[in-house]
Parts: structure tokens; C-alpha cells; sequence
């Protein structure tokens, strides 16, 4: 009751999202006490999560671009992966307006962290989304010698999938664009075998009973409100599988996976990103 209170605002909007309610809601909550929610950074930034979330990415940008954000415990990696969705996003929308070269400015941005940002990238960062749609991009314009560097670039990385249970774990997506990026690259029963190792982590691991580590650090999200890992096991599991079938090309398969994990976290940000790349 106490609407003076930023932390207690930041609390509550944790437990909107863990109830999981809509979006827009969420966001019309958050704008209502604005002067609280300038006086968190967490906050600010769950702001522009739920910007990405909604698709509007535009704003989401301007927001992080005129902000400059302190390093906290537990945020590792947030500020940046809205940074970068949302230039991704737009990107894919540039892309598919013919604008290849707005896309490419967009997805530079994606490889330096502004000093705003307040925090560096970690070595050996894996950036294969952001070299596999630069490659496309080069290629919308005719200059394939550049298109193939960057598809070349985004075909590396490690290749085995696992759980992603901290912030800097292997995401499976990068694991995907290695596989598009083989595709471009006409290597197909490379780009085959990546996806087939996103299905079958998936489907071997979709039962596993997860126990957090005593020792656990640098969680991906805010521990306020109890959460199943187990449950976000199968989210990650059915995700992983939705990616290698699409690249396997089942389309209808992957949308399928894909609405069971979004069924059991709306909040899923790779699920979003994947719908927004098939329909």
C-alpha cells in the first residue's frame, strides 16, 4: 500500500510478472508511477523489457540510449540483452523493408557496449545472430564476399547444447544461427547436425529434475518469488526443440513446441524473437 516505495514497486511488478500478467497491463502499472520507477535501474529496465516484449522496440531503443545504468549484483547480462533485442528486432524489420543498410548499422551497435550500458562484454561473447543477419544483409545488397565472411563468422562457436541456467551460459539460439549460417554457406548436413543436437538435447533432457546448485551465482532472473526449475527446464527443453525443427524446416512443428513454452512463460524472450523470424 505504501505507493512511495520503489523497492516495494519493483517487488509487486515481480510478482505480476511470476503470476504471469499481460504485458500492457504490467507496462500501464510501471507508467503510472513513473518518478519510482526513474529511481531504480532494475525497474527502468523491466520498463524496457516489456517495451521489447510488446514489439515496440523503437521506444524500448530511445529508453536505453538516454539512460545510463550502474552495474548491480543479478544484473549481469539484462541491460544488454534488451539493448541488443531491440536492434536485433528492428534489424529484422529493416530487412524486410529493404533497408539492408539501416539493418547493418543497427547490428554493429549490437557488437560494442556503450559505457552507458555499465557493463563490458564478456570475452568470447557469442554473437552469431548478430554476424548470421549482418551476412544477410551484405547479401540483400550484392556484396557476397562480405555476406560469406560474416555467415562464416557466425557458423563458430560451441556446439553443444546445454542448460542455460546462468547468465552466461550457452544460449540455444546461438547454437541455431550456426546452423542458418551453414545453410547460407551450403553446408548442409553441418547446419542439419546442429539443429539435430538442439532436438535431441531437448527431447533427452525434457523430464529432468533440476536442483539449484548451493554455490549458485549469477542467476538470469530476480530470486523475490520462488521459482520451478524444473518447470523453466521444460521451457528451455521444448525452446531448444522448437529451433531445431524449424531449422529442420517443420515449420509447424516448431510453432507447435514453441506455443507450449509460451503457454508456460509468456515472459520468454526467445520465443518471442523466434515467432517474430517464422510468421
Amino acid at each position: 500500500m505504501d505507493t512511495t516505495d520503489a523497492r516495494i514497486l519493483m517487488e509487486l511488478d515481480q510478482l505480476y510478472k511470476r503470476l504471469n500478467r499481460p504485458h500492457a497491463e504490467r507496462l500501464a502499472f510501471l507508467e503510472k508511477y513513473n518518478s519510482l520507477v526513474l529511481q531504480r535501474d532494475d525497474l527502468y529496465l523491466e520498463q524496457i523489457t516489456l517495451l521489447n516484449q510488446l514489439a515496440r522496440y523503437e521506444e524500448a531503443k530511445k529508453m536505453l540510449d538516454k539512460h545510463k545504468f550502474h552495474p548491480w549484483e543479478g544484473g549481469e547480462g539484462k541491460v544488454s540483452a534488451q539493448y541488443q533485442i531491440a536492434r536485433v528486432e528492428l534489424a529484422k524489420q529493416a530487412l524486410k523493408n529493404n533497408d539492408s543498410h539501416k539493418a547493418i548499422a543497427l547490428l554493429e551497435e549490437c557488437l560494442e557496449y556503450p559505457h552507458h550500458l555499465g557493463e563490458g562484454k564478456l570475452y568470447g561473447a557469442q554473437e552469431n545472430d548478430f554476424h548470421y543477419y549482418l551476412g544477410c544483409a551484405y547479401e540483400a545488397l550484392g556484396d557476397n564476399e562480405k555476406a560469406v565472411y560474416y555467415w562464416e563468422l557466425a557458423k563458430n562457436g560451441i556446439t553443444e547444447p546445454a542448460a542455460a541456467i546462468y547468465y552466461n551460459d550457452q544460449k540455444p539460439d546461438k547454437i541455431f544461427y550456426q546452423g542458418l549460417a551453414l545453410l547460407k554457406l551450403n553446408r548442409i548436413s553441418e547446419a542439419n547436425s546442429r539443429f539435430h543436437r538442439l532436438v535431441s538435447y531437448g527431447e533427452k533432457h525434457l523430464f529432468d529434475q533440476i536442483k539449484m546448485d548451493y554455490f549458485a551465482v549469477s542467476l538470469p532472473d530476480l530470486l523475490i518469488w520462488e521459482d520451478d526449475l524444473t518447470q523453466r527446464n521444460v521451457i528451455h527443453c521444448k525452446y531448444m526443440m522448437a529451433l531445431g525443427q524449424f531449422g529442420l524446416g517443420n515449420k509447424e512443428k516448431a510453432l507447435d513446441l514453441l506455443d507450449d513454452a509460451a503457454m508456460l512463460d509468456p515472459n520468454h524472450q526467445g520465443i518471442m524473437a523466434m515467432k517474430s523470424s517464422i510468421l
